[in-house]
């Protein structure tokens, strides 16, 4: 009931917004609205949680189709991946609350909010394939429109267009796959479908076409092509929201048709879920690494981590085929681990992003600087949140992770001889990935917030306080980053609940050294205790804060450092952005990203000063969609021309068109 009160409470949040209009206590309502309902759901989700493998029973409503009922269930994928979104989304909608009070186009954002929302949780509510689909566009279009709430700008349009496209491709692939499952009978709901017997051809269909859709909306290379387009279009808390858990709900759908529709998956699709994966890691990451554009580097890292997360679930199927079902609870542990982590994380560093655009209205590294003194909570928030998604101990990111690596170093043990040389390949491009992740935020953080202000808005920061609604939001979403770096095992507990009917195993994380330590092989292999890590840098804090403030002689005094005479240099003397990266990118941009740095030099007795532009390219875009994009406009053109035909033509056309009509109906009817 108390699941069924909230989704209702979201669509009648939706049209209230309608119908009140643009008045700022609407929109207060509204976010708050949403964040009640939301709470609603996340503790329905909590409360399902851990319940049993079996789920509740299908709920069957008059809704849809006439022949089509709907079908509704709840089972501990689904709970997990509720409690997911609807963190995030409690967090997204107190957020909003002060986020939006000085938004243009809040009365574009406002009432899509609810629906958005609900949409992702009616996708995992689903019981068939007709509302999983329904829901899934709900929620596309939903988020689609309010990429939209800046229509006048060109660059957002570009965004929707491509965000459209791609999701609309999506939908067609996930579309197709449920149809192979439903077959010949037109079996729709899940229960029909986990029964039903798959040739190979059909088989090999299914989980391509999964992959595909799933893919498209996850943001794995080369489908990714719309994050760094729509995430920064779209107000900052839902950027978070379609970053952090709209790409997560499309990992469920992954999960849901690979673990749990189709049967068994066989480990070359494992084998190739990895090769995704850790190429989306290391490409999203080195992509995230060369922006300038704090909210586009925040949505290319979105790729990395989904890579990261993909890592670990081909590498439970592999695993799971294999006949080692520890192994794979062990790598799918991983997998949702780092799905859960991401949620958090992510959605923090958006709100960290959303603060600081919303007090300086910069969104280039170049323009910012200094903030650390002038937004205090944001700068901590933030440290904790590029701290944890840089997986540095004792954080949650380290810990999934670590469980993953775990996995993959006893990957060489598979029987597949691609298994034992491909593995270790993968594990490498994960290590690569985070190291390359911790320069990014290393960078990312250090522009933004440490040295001076690179700007006039920057300079003025607090002039603009952050609401506290922004405020206590990323405060409390710092804390869940350390809370799950510091008690694992109850959280791989609960999600050792969630694998257990994929693996047939419920598999103890903890079972050789007791509730503080983390063993996922043995404790001679590996063990990590989160829990006496944040105990010794408490204490190791505390006894800092006594040596520096206790047991001084003297005052704190403040005063300018001794230059030794030299004038102050201006701000632009700074490291920026593209000079800490320029490294790298040389060493990688020009052969992957195809970059082209530039020096435009004064002429001789100019005092003007030499400019340094650095042009970097996609290259999914030249190497894959440029060429589709022509190939589309070349038969638009050539189809374009059967307008103009004459009645000759078109005669000749019909004529060719009935004999291959009959041609099509002798063959069919051949015995």
């Amino acid at each position: 009931m108390l699941i069924a009160a909230s989704l209702s409470a979201l669509v009648l949040l939706s049209l209230l917004a309608v119908v009140a209009g643009g008045r700022e206590i609407t929109h207060r309502l509204v976010h708050a609205g949403c964040a009640a309902a939301s709470l609603g759901l996340l503790i329905g989700g909590l409360t399902h949680l851990g319940t049993g493998p079996g789920g509740s029973p299908s709920i069957v409503l008059p809704l849809g189709l006439p022949w089509m009922a709907a079908h509704f269930r709840l089972d501990n994928l689904s709970a997990l991946f509720m409690v997911v979104v609807d963190l995030a989304a409690v967090a997204a909608s107190v957020y909003g609350i002060g986020y939006c009070r000085h938004l243009p186009e809040v009365r574009r954002v406002t009432p899509f909010f609810p629906l958005f929302l609900f949409g992702m949780n009616a996708v995992l509510l689903a019981d068939d394939a007709f509302m999983f689909l329904v829901a899934w566009e709900f929620m596309s279009l939903a988020s689609w429109l309010m990429v939209l709430a800046d229509h006048k700008s060109a660059e957002n349009r570009h965004a929707g267009m491509v965000y459209l496209v791609m999701a609309a491709f999506g939908t067609f692939c996930l579309l197709t796959s449920f149809g192979l499952m439903a077959g010949a009978g037109g079996a729709y709901t899940f229960t029909a479908m986990r029964q039903a017997e798959l040739a190979a051809v059909p088989a090999f269909l299914v989980v391509l076409t999964a992959v595909l859709g799933a893919g498209s909306k996850a943001g794995l290379v080369p489908l990714h092509v719309w994050l760094p387009l729509a995430h920064p279009a779209a107000p900052s808390h839902v950027s978070a929201l379609m970053s952090g858990v709209m790409t997560k709900v499309a990992l469920y759908g992954l999960i849901r048709i690979l673990f749990d529709l189709h049967g068994e998956v066989p480990w070359e699709w494992g084998a190739a879920l990895m090769v995704i994966g850790g190429v989306s890691a290391v490409l999203g990451v080195l992509y995230a690494l060369f922006q300038d554009d704090l909210k586009r580097l925040l949505a290319y890292s979105t790729v990395e981590n989904v890579g990261v997360a993909v890592i670990g679930l081909g590498l439970g199927i592999a695993f799971k085929d294999a006949g080692e079902p520890a192994l794979a609870a062990l790598a799918l542990v991983g997998g949702l681990y780092h799905i859960v982590n991401h949620s958090i994380f992510k959605t923090l560093l958006f709100f960290a992003a959303g603060a600081v655009i919303s007090a300086t209205g910069e969104r280039r590294l170049s323009g910012l600087g200094g903030l650390l003194n002038r937004m205090p909570w944001t700068g901590t928030a933030a440290l904790v949140g590029a701290g944890a998604i840089s997986a540095l101990p004792p954080l949650n990111g380290f810990v999934s992770e670590w469980l993953i690596l775990q996995a993959l170093f006893k990957g060489p043990g598979l029987p597949h001889w691609a298994m034992k040389f491909g593995v270790p390949v993968v594990g490498a491009m994960l290590a690569l990935a985070g190291a390359l992740a911790a320069t990014c935020f290393v960078r990312a953080y250090g522009i933004v917030f440490l040295g001076r202000p690179r700007s006039l808005a920057a300079a003025r920061a607090d002039l603009h306080p952050t609401p506290a609604s922004m405020r206590w939001t990323m405060a409390v979403l710092a804390l869940l980053c350390i809370l799950l770096g510091a008690i694992p095992v109850t959280v791989t507990d609960a999600l050792s609940a969630v694998v257990q009917p994929m693996t047939g195993l419920h598999f103890a994380v903890s079972a050789d050294l007791g509730w503080p330590w983390l063993s996922p092989v043995s404790s001679t292999r590996g063990s990590y205790s989160g829990t006496m890590l944040v105990m010794v840098g408490a204490v190791l804090f505390a006894v800092a804060v006594v040596l520096a403030h206790g047991l001084g002689t003297r005052g704190v005094r403040r005063a300018d450092a001794w230059d030794c005479g030299h004038r102050e240099d201006i701000p632009e003397t700074q490291y920026t952005g593209q000079s800490f990266s320029q490294p790298l990118r040389r060493v990688f941009g020009t052969s992957i990203f195809l970059a082209r740095e530039t020096v435009e030099m004064p002429e001789p007795g100019e005092r003007s000063p030499a400019r340094l532009s650095v042009r970097m390219i996609d290259p999914v875009w030249v190497w894959l969609y440029d060429p589709i994009s022509r190939a589309i406009n070349f038969i638009a053109d050539r189809v374009n021309r059967m307008q103009f035909l004459t009645v000759r033509g078109y005669l000749l056309m019909m004529f060719s068109t009935l004999v291959f009509m009959l041609l099509v109906v002798a063959w069919r009817q051949q015995p």
